[in-house]
């Protein structure tokens, strides 16, 4: 489908270009009629720079801005449009003070051949270069038939030996075209083409023109008609070759379309290289895919190839039996055969690198070229620059330096071909994904995409979104409700069993409830019920996690399901989830995730730059209150602990698992198809999840235990890669020390101040026991009520009150 559609877009290009063909090559034979009384030039003809190419270019100029005028003034005599001459002299005057550029800046803009761009890793060790789609490859002039050159000259620019780098009355055929409605870009001598390529661009302006004859008029002084012409062959598009690359310069084209050098080409082969240029995807033999056009398409090219040998006849280059003699020629005969394109294998990191890169890249074009808003909302113009932002990626000599750490990335590599067994569980193939972020910048240090990119190629640190399961809780529900004042550190929920609002229980791995539990224990174990009691008091509360969740990053569709809190509803990657941890992890600051620090040109002159766009999500306090909790998820009790991580850490590397301030939580989604590591130190976050691409079921034992392993050994590698990046020795903030913090000291039956209690079977009953410190990020502890957790019934209270007081009012 995609071809056919290539192929439609390239037949109606091929029949516009076609008539254009027919009625330049009309004008041709009828010119050619006339000339025949007159001798024809040879191709012994020597170059002619003498009085013309003698004139200053400030006399040029001015001759070209009065010809201009005048031809104009005489236009606008006899049709009386005063917009002509209006914009006649406008034309003059851009033409006179357009500011002429030095010798070597000019010369380096034409002969500035874009290098391969490259990426590098955040040392400068090369990563790859960037694979371009096309084949260009420089020969000196004596590498070139001259076979090409006189096609090319009786074909683009029959007076070329003997213009000045242009030709005035074509220059003003081409501007009379412009204000007629037409086009200006007419009137280009192969002087003039090469600047357009190298030097301005193809932009449509009158200014950009003027500009162009200024710079045609130098670049004729600065270099001989040979180097011109031996310039323009080497920089020139040439449309696709055999394998459907696009080729530029000639020997390309020659090596692409007939296997032989350039300088080996015949008569017929050369005029059939020399008409490519003009429009050379329409008039290349091959497609996209490097397979042989139809006859209907081929015919094109065939046909221009016909007008070139013509014009070679006419301009003195052939005499006429040679002429019969070539034309006769089918030169679709000497077509090169298809041939697949080389594969190359380049990995996660390069996908990942590229992609962002783009986004720079077409982000720099826009506003280099100051596309409107407007403009940028039309699909053909959003199209036409993500096709050009491939095209300077690939070709344009850009050096991209990545934030990945090369010691820390590769010993990643390494770590999951070594013990990406452990995940395997005999339900198939589990696939990791895992990210490192650095916490204060957001920059991606590494990541592991998969178990192998030769066997499967889906990236599932940056690409797989799943279900987050528990791994969510402390994102969306509990550090929004600790934020907004609703809990507490040490504050109670409720466990009772409950139902969704359609009667379907709440689960916990089967388990339907137990009672009132601590926020500490909610996490710690994981308990469904608190989450999604924690969810409601939020939105009972007239709050909303969403703007909790838009400045994250995050998705999420629809945030009256129920489920959300358990992870239903909300499917982020990897690196979107880490960065979510990441800002926990940094006071309550996101940091939007990177990959690319900054691209630079091939002159050194900075494309993109990354820069900081911290946006505050949670309050520091919070930020404190909810590591200090998470730090307690990896050390709770053994017969609740919800992963191994940390104790097969102790086993591999005691120093690691001592000397790091860990912390961080687990999730796993329904029937154990996806698994969640989530964890964090003061200096970076580490996500990590586990599952099958096919969305099928684990073992219940492997989110748990098989990942913990494989998590410890991932860390372990890291830090042998990098002693320093986990930060040992450095501490989150003590929530006892937090200037932010509210300390209350409140009961630990109720997690509020002791007090006096009435409600349900309770009447002035005065509570006391037990203290312990709760920490708030805003208001502080209640004193004691009733209903004195988060969610539950008036009848799970009589309940909690009466285990509290041990049956007595």
């Amino acid at each position: 489908m995609k071809k056919d559609q290539e192929q439609s877009k390239e037949r109606t290009r091929a029949r516009l270009q076609a008539k254009l063909e027919a009625k330049r090559a009309k004008e041709a034979q009828a010119d050619h009629k006339s000339s025949l009384k007159k001798p024809h030039k040879t191709k012994k003809d020597k170059v002619n720079n003498t009085d013309e190419g003698n004139k200053t270019t400030w006399q040029t100029v001015f001759s070209v801005g009065r010809g201009v005028v005048a031809v104009l003034g005489v236009l606008l005599l006899l049709t009386g449009v005063f917009g002509v001459a209006a914009g006649a002299g406008y034309f003059a005057r851009l033409v006179e003070n357009t500011d002429v550029p030095e010798k070597d800046e000019l010369l380096e803009q034409i002969r500035n051949i874009h290098g391969v761009s490259v990426m590098k890793y955040s040392n400068g060790t090369n990563i790859s270069d960037i694979s371009s789609d096309l084949v260009r490859v420089n020969v000196s002039s004596d590498q070139i038939s001259q076979n090409v050159k006189d096609a090319l000259i009786a074909t683009e620019d029959e007076t070329f030996k003997t213009n000045n780098g242009i030709v005035p009355k074509a220059v003003v055929r081409g501007i009379l075209g412009a204000l007629g409605g037409g086009t200006s870009s007419g009137g280009s001598t192969i002087t003039q083409q090469l600047v357009k390529q190298q030097s301005l661009g193809d932009s449509v302006t009158f200014q950009r023109k003027a500009s162009e004859i200024v710079y045609a008029l130098q670049l004729n002084q600065y270099l001989s008609k040979d180097e011109i012409l031996t310039d323009y062959l080497n920089v020139s598009p040439f449309g696709r070759n055999n394998q459907g690359k696009n080729i530029a310069g000639v020997q390309a084209a020659a090596q692409g379309i007939f296997g032989k050098s350039a300088k080996d080409l015949t008569v017929p082969e050369a005029a059939f290289i020399a008409g490519l240029p003009q429009s050379p995807i329409v008039y290349s033999p091959y497609n996209a895919d490097g397979s042989l056009k139809s006859e209907e398409l081929l015919s094109y090219g065939l046909a221009r190839q016909q007008n070139v040998l013509f014009n070679m006849y006419r301009a003195g280059y052939l005499n006429k039996e040679d002429y019969e003699k070539y034309r006769a020629v089918d030169i679709s005969k000497e077509f090169l055969p298809s041939k697949p394109q080389d594969s190359v294998a380049h990995g996660y990191l390069y996908n990942v690198v590229y992609n962002e890169a783009l986004k720079h890249v077409y982000d720099y074009l826009i506003k280099k070229d100051e596309v409107s808003a407007t403009e940028q909302g039309n699909d053909s113009t959003k199209q036409k620059y993500r096709e050009m932002a491939a095209q300077a990626l690939q070709t344009g000599g850009y050096t991209i330096t990545t934030t990945i750490n090369q010691a820390v990335y590769e010993a990643m590599q390494n770590a999951v071909a070594q013990y990406g067994g452990i995940l395997q569980d005999g339900t198939g193939e589990v696939q990791p994904g895992n990210v490192l972020m650095d916490n204060k910048t957001g920059a991606v240090l590494g990541f592991i995409g998969g178990l192998d990119y030769a066997t499967n190629q889906n990236n599932h640190a940056f690409d797989t979104t799943r279900s987050p399961g528990s791994s969510i809780k402390p994102i969306l529900a509990y550090a929004p409700a600790i934020d907004l004042g609703l809990l507490g550190s040490a504050s109670m929920l409720s466990n009772y069993p409950a139902n969704f609002s359609d009667g379907t229980p709440i689960l916990h791995v089967g388990e339907t409830g137990t009672g009132m539990v601590s926020l500490n224990e909610a996490l710690g174990v994981s308990w469904n019920i608190p989450a999604h009691w924690t969810y409601q008091a939020i939105l009972n509360s007239g709050n909303s996690v969403e703007p909790y969740m838009s400045k994250m990053g995050y998705s999420v569709p629809n945030y009256n399901i129920e489920s959300l809190p358990l992870g239903g509803g909300i499917e982020p990657t990897v690196v979107q989830h880490t960065n979510g941890y990441q800002t926990l992890a940094n006071g309550g600051v996101y940091e939007p995730y990177f990959v690319v620090q900054s691209i630079k040109d091939d002159a050194g002159k900075d494309i993109y730059e990354h820069e900081s766009k911290a946006t505050r999500v949670y309050s520091q306090a919070t930020s404190t209150i909810t590591t200090n909790l998470l730090r307690n998820v990896l050390t709770y009790e053994p017969s609740r602990r919800t992963t191994n991580f940390l104790q097969d850490l102790q086993a591999i590397n005691p120093s690691l698992a001592n000397n790091v301030d860990w912390a961080g939580k687990t999730g796993t989604s329904n029937d154990y198809v996806d698994g969640w590591l989530m964890l964090s130190t003061p200096t970076v976050s580490l996500g990590g999840w586990i599952g099958h691409d096919d969305n099928t079921s684990m073992g219940s034992k492997t989110a748990a235990v098989n990942n913990g392993t494989y998590m410890a050994n991932l860390v372990n590698a890291i830090a042998a890669a990098d002693p320093n990046i986990f930060g040992p020795g450095e501490k989150f903030p003590d929530p006892s020390k937090d200037p932010d913090v509210i300390k209350s000291t409140v009961l630990k039956s109720t997690g509020q101040k002791p007090g006096t209690v009435t409600g349900g079977k309770l009447k002035n009953v005065k509570v006391s026991g037990p203290t312990t410190t709760s920490y708030w990020a805003k208001n502080g502890a209640p004193v004691t009520q009733f209903k004195f957790g988060i969610g539950g019934t008036e009848a799970n209270y009589n309940d909690a009150w009466s285990k509290i007081l041990g049956g007595s009012k």
